[in-house]
Order: C-alpha cells, then sequence, then structure tokens
C-alpha cells in the first residue's frame, strides 16, 4: 500500500489531466458522433508526442534505446496505416461521422497503463534501469509509430471521401 501511494503522490499532476481525458474521450467515443477532422487527429497527435518524448537524444550511454525506439516505431506503423477505424464524411460540414465503439477506450487505456508502468519501473528500479528504458524506448516507439499510421490512415480516407462527395 505504503509503495502504492508513493507511485501517486509522485506522479505529476498532468498524468491525471491526461488520463481523465483519454477515458473522456474513450467513454465518448463508445455513442456514435461528428466531429471536425482537427478533433479526430487530438488523440494521435497526444500519443504521438508522448511516444517522441521519451526519445531522450543525447540523454543514454548507448544506442540501444534510440534503436529500439525507431525499431518499434516502424514495424507498428503499417499496422497504424492498415486498421484504420470507419468513418463516414458529412459532405455538408466536412465532419466525420464515427460509429460507436469501445475500441478507443480499450487503446487509450492499453498504450497510457504500458507508458506509465515503464516510466514508474524506470524511476524506482535501478538495477533494471537499462532495460526499463529500452523496452520503455520500444513502447514509446510503438505508441508514435501505430498513431502516425492512423493518423495518415484518417487523412488519407478523410480527403478521399471528400473527394468523392
Amino acid at each position: 500500500m505504503t509503495m502504492a501511494y508513493q507511485i501517486l503522490i509522485h506522479t505529476p499532476p498532468w498524468v491525471f489531466a491526461l488520463f481523465a481525458y483519454l477515458v473522456w474521450q474513450g467513454i465518448k467515443a463508445m455513442q456514435p458522433h461528428a466531429m471536425p477532422i482537427w478533433r479526430a487527429l487530438i488523440v494521435p497527435v497526444v500519443f504521438i508526442v508522448w511516444g517522441m518524448s521519451r526519445i531522450g537524444f543525447g540523454h543514454q550511454d548507448s544506442a540501444w534505446p534510440l534503436v529500439a525506439w525507431t525499431a518499434a516505431a516502424l514495424v507498428l506503423l503499417p499496422l497504424g496505416v492498415l486498421t484504420p477505424r470507419p468513418f463516414d464524411v458529412d459532405h455538408t460540414t466536412g465532419q466525420i461521422i464515427r460509429p460507436g465503439g469501445g475500441f478507443a477506450l480499450i487503446r487509450n487505456l492499453v498504450v497510457f497503463f504500458l507508458q506509465y508502468a515503464v516510466a514508474v519501473i524506470s524511476a524506482i528500479d535501478a538495477s533494471d534501469r537499462v532495460l526499463a528504458i529500452i523496452v520503455g524506448r520500444a513502447i514509446s516507439g510503438a505508441t508514435a509509430g501505430y498513431f502516425i499510421g492512423s493518423a495518415i490512415a484518417l487523412l488519407v480516407a478523410y480527403r478521399r471521401k471528400r473527394a468523392a462527395g
């Protein structure tokens, strides 16, 4: 109990705000909804920035964390491109219309907790710090790669659907 308490009190406040935002977005995504394209890109941009922020250029004694980040990003980028979430376009307003579903909530929570767990492990366990850094960079790279791919897929599909309408 004491360790969990220590982890929570040493967690920066922005992490709780991000968690609340991701849960809120995931719950909203369970219902069909319409939104402008820029709003559909907020969660991908958050995860891309979070994933890229962990690269840590110049903060490593080894190139392995950067290699792990790059390899994971390159592996998951095609997954993001090839698994777009379905949507229609309202040709009058230009908004995208998405069906409801639990995918966004589950995806947001899994990615958040993976990122959070690695940050906690690397902060408290110095003996496994190098491994945690490499695994953390791989998770961050995978996150960034997946969301870069999904943002590309969304923008390409949006452009195609707008042109067809």
